[in-house]
């Protein structure tokens, strides 16, 4: 369910959820309506007004909201929204900002997901010293810590693939590792 205000938002997201609702979620008669203690997990994306998302952070859980996930846009945010009931914030802009700058300091780099502080998945350009290689020549998880979970050829995913496969030029991979050793290995 999507609630907002604002009723040209409610109709616009209306093609992508099950149901959605016209109200103001800093009200608590309206948020009882609605019943959160059924739902799984609440989110709250106010953005333009900490003080609502505050509020309506503190009302979820004090309706009996079983998981809270909050929007900040800095630290202080965070910090209020986790002492007013979120049980976890993000920082969707942060996010986005960390992960423009990650892929595109390099060119090889074509996409990148954070596990966690030190943890990343990188999807990357095969070195071309690789290239006629195999996965087991290479060796990357002994070499250096770093995991290859697939490799992409010609625009498919491949997960099943052996230690005897050879990279090709134009294959990219997915590597899993410490972020630390992932960039040390690409030369990130």
């Amino acid at each position: 369910m999507a609630v907002d205000k604002n009723e040209k938002r409610v109709n616009a997201i209306l093609p992508y959820v099950m149901n959605a609702q016209i109200g103001d979620a800093t009200n608590a008669a309206f948020l009882e309506s609605l019943g959160v203690s059924n739902f799984d997990v609440c989110i709250v994306t106010i953005g333009d007004d900490f003080q609502n998302s505050l509020e309506t952070t503190s009302l979820l859980k004090e309706l009996g909201a079983k998981k809270v996930v909050s929007r900040a846009a800095r630290d202080v945010h965070a910090k209020f929204l986790l002492r007013n009931g979120a049980d976890e914030v993000v920082y969707p802009e942060k996010q986005l900002a960390d992960w423009t700058a990650i892929r595109y300091t390099a060119d090889h780099i074509l996409d990148y997901i954070e596990i966690d502080g030190e943890h990343s998945i990188f999807e990357i350009r095969v070195p071309e010293k690789w290239i006629g290689k195999s996965v087991i020549e290479e060796d990357v998880r002994k070499n250096h810590g770093v995991n290859i979970m697939a490799i992409k050829r010609d625009g498919k995913m491949h997960l099943n693939f052996s230690a005897q496969t050879r990279f090709e030029t134009g294959d990219t991979i997915l590597v899993l590792g410490d972020t630390k050793n992932i960039q040390k290995c690409f030369h990130i």
